[in-house]
């Protein structure tokens, strides 16, 4: 079983950047797929963006494309979402998932069986 936790929420304005951590334990990352997913008040999980064993194959959703950016340090053991040119509407909690990868990338939820505690993203207007 992988152990998630991630860090680097907080409340920023509009325009300001973030950059959140999720580091795991119990098994590397570059044997892992890692997702990132956010869930804002009322709505359902979301899938924001993923990458396979550290640094392969990144993908983004939509939404974030351009301004988000996914990687991992295999020396620390962990995988970071840069959030660039933040908008209100990406105001969420954001959680890092986790699973063994397989030789795909998988945005769905129920596709991950690791997840972290999440962290609270604020941005102002």
């Amino acid at each position: 079983q992988v152990q998630l936790v991630e860090s680097g929420g907080g409340l920023v304005q509009a325009g300001g950047s973030l950059r959140l951590s999720c580091a795991a334990s119990g098994r590397t990352v570059s044997s892992l797929v890692v997702g990132w997913f956010r869930q804002a008040s009322g709505k359902e999980r979301e899938f924001v963006a993923g990458i396979r064993r550290s640094a392969e194959n990144p993908y983004y959703a939509d939404s974030v494309k351009g301004r988000f950016t996914i990687a991992g340090d295999n020396a620390k053991n962990t995988v970071y979402l840069q959030m660039n040119g933040l908008k209100p509407e990406d105001t969420a909690v954001y959680f890092c998932a986790a699973r063994r990868d397989r030789g795909y990338l998988f945005a769905e939820v129920g596709e991950y069986d690791s997840w972290g505690q999440g962290t609270q993203v604020t941005v102002s207007s």
